[in-house]
């Protein structure tokens, strides 16, 4: 009896080391497993084991645990795409990037969510905007609801936004005579046609050389001043 216990004791270790941790879907469930871990980059499991993508996950803003969507912070990355890059993403997780329409989908299909956009200019100022819940629906149009806005000095730009279809320059789904995504040299859940456009072009601070083209939020800084950061993360509310 002594023999089997000194051997399940020392066959303990290594049945507790071949013990793996579930897969996490998003950096909510990375947090959850361990609370210390920092900001950064991580991989996650969307669709389960085979769907592993990086994303950046936000450990520290407005309680941590937001996995990051949409960051845009230097202008290396081109953000003028068609359908199918938006639908499947882009960039890198280190920098700036999409990550994907159908991955963000898959974050706020089945759990409630919500949103936070955060902002800085080029003068060193910071703002957010918080939305108490905020989900993507399926594709082929891919339908935003958002709603819930919690004011963090950036003004509510999103709601106007709010039961669109995503729009590229190669698929057109806005409420707008024209292409949104043409005029404004972007792709997004446009109306006729944007308060928001994280996704225009990447210039530095007040340009009105062209219209409301640059990364901008309307109710921080109007339509002719492109942000310098703007990064959109999700997570599941508790």
């Amino acid at each position: 009896m002594k023999l089997v216990s000194v051997f399940l004791l020392l066959l303990a270790p290594l049945l507790a080391s071949c013990h793996k941790l579930p897969q996490p879907v998003d950096c909510s469930a990375i947090y959850q497993q361990d609370k210390r871990k920092p900001s950064g980059v991580y991989n996650i499991y969307p669709a389960g084991e085979r769907s592993a993508v990086e994303v950046y996950c936000d450990m520290t803003s407005e309680g941590g645990r937001w996995t990051v969507f949409q960051r845009r912070m230097d202008g290396t990355v081109n953000f003028y795409r068609g359908w199918d890059q938006y639908k499947k993403g882009f960039g890198n997780a280190t920098g700036e990037y999409w990550l994907g329409l159908e991955n963000i989908h898959l974050l706020t299909n089945n759990k409630k969510s919500e949103l936070l956009v955060d902002m800085e200019d080029f003068e060193g100022k910071k703002a957010f905007a918080r939305y108490s819940l905020f989900s993507v629906g399926v594709e082929c149009d891919f339908m935003l609801s958002v709603s819930g806005f919690i004011n963090g000095g950036a003004g509510d730009s999103l709601s106007y936004h709010n039961g669109m279809k995503f729009s590229t320059f190669d698929r057109d789904q806005d409420n707008d005579g024209g292409n949104c995504a043409r005029s404004y040299l972007g792709a997004f859940w446009y109306n006729t046609c944007h308060y928001a456009n994280p996704n225009g072009v990447y210039h530095w601070g007040a340009d009105s050389t062209i219209f409301a083209v640059g990364v901008n939020w309307f109710h921080w800084k109007g339509h002719n001043y492109s942000l310098k950061t703007i990064s959109m993360k999700v997570r599941p509310v508790l």
